[in-house]
């Protein structure tokens, strides 16, 4: 039996109305249990559709896990995690849906400098499409633009995107949202492109101890921010000082 318009909107309401909750609802005489966590209601809603669809057929919770790893649902809808379990005792199909927080907007170029395509960085440290960025802005579960990151193919396939992601979630919230460009040389060299004040502010981080110069670029900008008097450029890339040059002009 097809799923009804009414069960489709059923989902999506609950979800946007609380997404951190587990939200229940009886459909073709089976109990489903839905938990979307921080996922896009809109993304989440409709694969929940498609897994309800799938084991309404037979009931059986192989012919789900396998539309998903056949069809890479869990890639197309944003997934960082999930778990589908059934309980024949009370007849109810529990979803639970993880998504990543979106950290950057990735640029991938190739090594003689042409753009190769777009995605977004999750926290997982994987790639989706740029489209999620959209869909967590629609529902304000991202309420800030994301900073561009620059990296190339061959940085894709190291260590570069765990590394990254991994600084860019240990920083300060407020820090993170004036990033507007990350851009990652050959040599792994980081440079970062903050918006402070309303001008552009280069920060060098060197290629390597970034998790221990965070703490000082903080307390840079904090003290800058403060002063309202903001530098054109920041060198953290010898970690024991840190050069921080102001413009010429007053």
């Amino acid at each position: 039996m097809r799923l009804s318009i009414l069960a489709l909107i059923q989902i999506l309401s609950l979800s946007l109305a609380s997404a951190n909750v587990p939200e229940s609802f009886t459909q073709n005489n089976i109990k489903y249990q839905t938990y979307f966590s921080e996922c896009p209601s809109k993304s989440s809603g409709m694969l929940a559709l498609i897994v309800m669809k799938e084991f309404e057929k037979n009931k059986s919770l192989k012919d789900v896990k396998e539309r998903i790893i056949n069809e890479k649902l869990d890639e197309k809808f944003f997934l960082s995690d999930y778990r589908i379990s059934y309980n024949p005792v009370i007849n109810t199909l529990r979803v639970h849906l993880e998504c990543p927080e979106p950290l950057a907007k990735v640029q991938v170029y190739k090594s003689n400098g042409d753009e190769h395509y777009s995605a977004i960085l999750g926290d997982n440290t994987k790639l989706y499409e740029p489209h999620y960025e959209n869909l967590m802005k629609a529902e304000k579960k991202l309420t800030h633009n994301l900073p561009l990151l620059a990296i190339s193919t061959e940085q894709l396939e190291s260590s570069a995107p765990t590394e990254l992601a991994g600084f860019i979630k240990i920083m300060n919230p407020e820090l993170r949202k004036q990033i507007s460009e990350i851009i990652i040389s050959k040599n792994n060299e980081l440079t970062i492109i903050f918006s402070l004040g309303r001008k552009a502010t280069s920060v060098f981080m060197g290629a390597d101890l970034w998790e221990e110069k965070i703490t000082k670029l903080d307390k840079v900008v904090s003290y800058v921010t403060k002063s309202k008097r903001f530098p054109t450029t920041i060198n953290l890339v010898n970690s024991k000082k840190v050069v921080v040059k102001f413009s010429d002009k007053i």
